[in-house]
């Protein structure tokens, strides 16, 4: 049965959470991907750390709509991006802004699993062939950031999201997922090249 968070999060609440727990999470968290993290260490952003602090970052590129009367925004789809991409600013991103989890596919690198373990946070699969069930998760657009400078899929997003669902596939603790995965596959290539020859 998946566990319920609902955002923001303590140290105490990540830190119980473990590679293969299954989560419902609900709350604010924002969107952002590689442009959008590449703005926020140009220089701290206090209104993306007040958003984020605590919180979760997707690694999204939504498809949205504006409701013509309202001026209202609607997410269409909401996928979850490939997350290495942003490897090379995450663990910055989230000693900087307080972040407690990351969220998206295809797992992160070393210098995030560091991170998650120095600064209480967490990884998180989310499953990318759902982008139109996953839009539905998400309840109401608070706003957007950096609409202009970055373009609707690279925008950082503040929405709010009920029982979305996600697995941990990096937590805290140093464990990775993926990177266990790479290593069984590694000594299973090196075992099918010993057995051939």
């Amino acid at each position: 049965m998946p566990t319920s968070l609902t955002l923001p999060l303590d140290d105490e609440t990540v830190r119980s959470l473990h590679v293969g727990d299954e989560v419902l999470f609900s709350g604010r968290m924002i969107t952002a991907r590689e442009a959008a993290h590449r703005v926020l260490l140009r220089e701290l952003d206090p209104t993306v750390k007040r958003l984020v602090e605590g919180r979760f970052i997707y690694h999204c590129g939504p498809v949205v709509a504006e409701d013509p009367a309202t001026h209202a925004w609607r997410f269409a789809a909401a996928g979850p991006s490939s997350s290495l991409r942003e490897e090379p600013y995450q663990a910055e991103v989230i000693a900087r802004y307080g972040v407690r989890g990351v969220v998206g596919k295809g797992g992160m690198g070393p210098a995030t699993l560091a991170a998650l373990a120095a600064h209480g946070a967490v990884y998180l699969h989310a499953v990318g062939a759902l982008a139109v069930g996953l839009a539905r998760r998400v309840v109401r657009v608070h706003g957007v950031h950096k609409l202009d400078e970055l373009g609707v899929r690279e925008a950082i997003w503040d929405i709010e999201v009920k029982d979305f669902p996600a697995i941990v596939t990096m937590d805290a603790h140093g464990e990775s997922l993926h990177a266990r995965l790479e290593r069984e596959a590694e000594a299973a290539r090196a075992l099918l090249e010993r057995t051939s020859l």
